[in-house]
């Protein structure tokens, strides 16, 4: 006869109550990380570009400013097609030496792209009249406001995108 001994443990084992593991993170503690770090990211990478070649980060603004829906879908296409070429790197177990300086270069991008677009944001904000100082902190506060919400998140990833393909296109074209 066949017992019900193991569908019993099984049961037992996947609907135990204290399976000692004790991970606590909440919603809370990952929207307040990710907007602190989107935030501090602009924050830093903007001033970099800001102490180092202000007039390339001017001209950027000034291309994401121009048009800014042209650079969106250039960067979002980029993005689209860095992001399958690394997945097929990666596909080739060979690639991955590749893909992963490849990834690094394009988050390197994303993060000088992001800032850019932010400081261009900002700048419609404040003014050019104002400090950099001013137009950083702007900047940074939009992107960890946005990084909070969900739909915050997505506006961040069209902003991104701009600068983004505002940057591909000033080295590609």
């Amino acid at each position: 006869m066949i017992g019900f001994d193991w569908p019993t443990l099984a049961v037992a084992v996947i609907m135990q109550v204290d399976p000692g593991i004790d991970i606590d993170v909440g919603t809370t503690d990952g929207l307040l990380g990710g907007a602190i770090t989107a935030a501090l990211t602009t924050l830093v990478v903007g001033a970099i570009l800001v102490a180092i070649a202000p007039d390339y980060t001017d001209r950027m603004m000034d291309d994401v400013l121009a048009d800014p829906f042209g650079t969106f879908l250039y960067g979002i296409a980029s993005l689209l097609a860095i992001g399958l070429l690394i997945l097929l790197l990666v596909v080739t177990i060979v690639g991955i030496v590749v893909a992963i300086p490849l990834f690094l270069l394009a988050y390197l991008v994303w993060a000088v792209g992001g800032a850019i677009a932010y400081l261009a944001i900002a700048d419609r904000l404040v003014g050019r009249n104002d400090e950099w100082l001013k137009r950083l902190l702007v900047a940074a506060a939009i992107s960890g406001a946005l990084a909070v919400t969900g739909v915050g998140g997505l506006l961040a990833l069209c902003i991104g995108a701009a600068g983004f393909g505002a940057v591909l296109r000033s080295y590609l074209e």
